[in-house]
């Protein structure tokens, strides 16, 4: 498979829990900010699926704006694609945080043995892709080759430059 375009998009969820009491009877309530990182943009909410629309809009506007040149077929097969991840956070985000306020202390050591796995992970990934023993200082020659590339590579420019203007001027 291709890898063709990768995209990032990062958000910050903020949860802040009042208590308080209503006609003597004690009640809760949580408010929040999700903030997308990229651009700044914010939306305050007291019903998580505000949240999770806000998050999902501006998912799909990077995903429009990633396949903005492919036929509107590919796009709506694309879209499609990544919902599916929208349907796997409905189905397991409220017993998340469910979990999360009847045990917080579980599922913190949780998340961090999710992160130490994913950065062991990692850690072998980078370890195993740059060998230290294998690399060498540049020689003379490797200089001399590179210094002849690149004055190839400037000639073909001035070449390539040349046709342009030439094409332009027609």
């Amino acid at each position: 498979m291709k890898k063709k375009q990768e995209q990032t998009a990062s958000f910050m969820v903020r949860f802040n829990q009042q208590i308080f009491e209503d006609n003597g009877e004690s009640k809760i309530q949580w408010k929040g900010k999700v903030l997308y990182v990229q651009s700044g943009d914010e939306k305050r909410f007291s019903d998580f699926n505000d949240a999770l629309i806000f998050m999902q809009q501006k998912l799909g506007e990077l995903t429009e704006e990633a396949t903005k040149h492919q036929t509107s077929e590919e796009q709506e097969s694309i879209i499609n694609k990544s919902l599916s991840m929208w349907k796997t956070i409905k189905d397991v985000g409220p017993k998340v945080f469910r979990d999360t306020l009847k045990d917080p202390k579980k599922q913190l050591t949780h998340l961090q043995d999710e992160i130490q796995g994913k950065i062991q992970t990692i850690g072998e990934e980078i370890s195993e892709k740059v060998h230290i023993d294998q690399w060498r200082n540049a020689s003379r020659s490797d200089f001399n080759t590179i210094q002849k590339q690149i004055e190839t590579l400037s000639s073909e420019i001035k070449k390539i430059s040349t046709k342009i203007d030439s094409i332009k001027n027609k």
